[in-house]
């Protein structure tokens, strides 16, 4: 099947939208139009200091694959709007209903401010190749693993971006107490794996960034990552345990693409 590239579908989920004017990094990030429930999340998920991490510029042409309930998408859009291109790469589980379809109808001030590449197991080219100065994935990682597509995954990331793009990773640290599960079941990806993992594709890590380490999370937990918040899967059982150790342990990765 041919490819269809992004710069095909741009969103129209809105009838009507204005434009953002173009914001720093910090003033997207520290904008009042962001969601509450996800600007409460800022203090453990440190978002403008894992961009600059990642050496993000307004006129970078961007890819996030999986943005899950939006909260990267509300301060991407906007920064990169007037001189960037943003892509979002979509899979099928963010369609109608999903958390994100939901946050763009509850923000119309994002319409039309990025662009939307669908993908499933079989179709993974979300952008030309060679085309992306940067593609970001967070907390994605072990959900590849899991589907035993993982190397497919990186390969097209490979592809899209241009030689020397920057592929930034954030995950659910596992410890090195126990032998690395290739499916991930339990959300934990060792660090050391995923960089093994990542670097087999065609990539050199150039960075890594201690900004989401949670030394509480022991990495065993009777649902895994999920029974930390911010999802507590055990429901009201040992809630305030949970509570108090907070989310995940997190590695934040930059790579960089070798080879063409």
């Amino acid at each position: 099947m041919k490819a269809v590239y992004p710069i095909l579908c741009a969103v129209s989920l809105m009838a009507t939208g204005s434009a953002f004017a173009a914001p720093t990094l910090e003033q997207a990030v520290k904008s009042e139009s962001r969601d509450i429930r996800l600007v409460a999340r800022d203090s453990i998920r440190h978002p403008l200091e894992e961009l600059q991490f990642f050496g993000l510029r307004p006129d970078a042409n961007v890819v996030e694959i999986w943005p899950g309930g939006g909260y990267w998408t509300q301060i991407l859009a906007p920064y990169l709007h007037d001189k960037g291109v943003y892509t979002l790469a979509l899979g099928p589980e963010d369609g109608a209903g999903s958390a994100f379809s939901k946050m763009v109808a509850a923000h119309p001030e994002l319409n039309r401010t990025f662009r939307t590449a669908q993908f499933d197991g079989e179709h993974l080219d979300f952008s030309p190749p060679n085309s992306a100065d940067f593609v970001l994935t967070f907390r994605n990682l072990h959900n590849w693993m899991e589907a035993g597509n993982a190397p497919q995954m990186l390969a097209a990331i490979h592809r899209a971006l241009k030689p020397g793009g920057i592929f930034g990773v954030e995950d659910h640290r596992g410890h090195t107490n126990a032998p690395q599960d290739p499916r991930a079941e339990d959300g934990y990806v060792r660090q050391s794996y995923a960089v093994s993992l990542i670097e087999k594709a065609g990539f050199k890590l150039v960075g890594t960034s201690e900004i989401n380490a949670n030394p509480r999370d022991t990495a065993s937990w009777p649902k895994g990552v999920w029974t930390l918040p911010p999802t507590f899967a055990l429901g009201d059982k040992d809630h305030a345990k949970y509570a108090a150790i907070g989310e995940g342990d997190n590695f934040v990765l930059k790579f960089q693409k070798i080879g063409h």
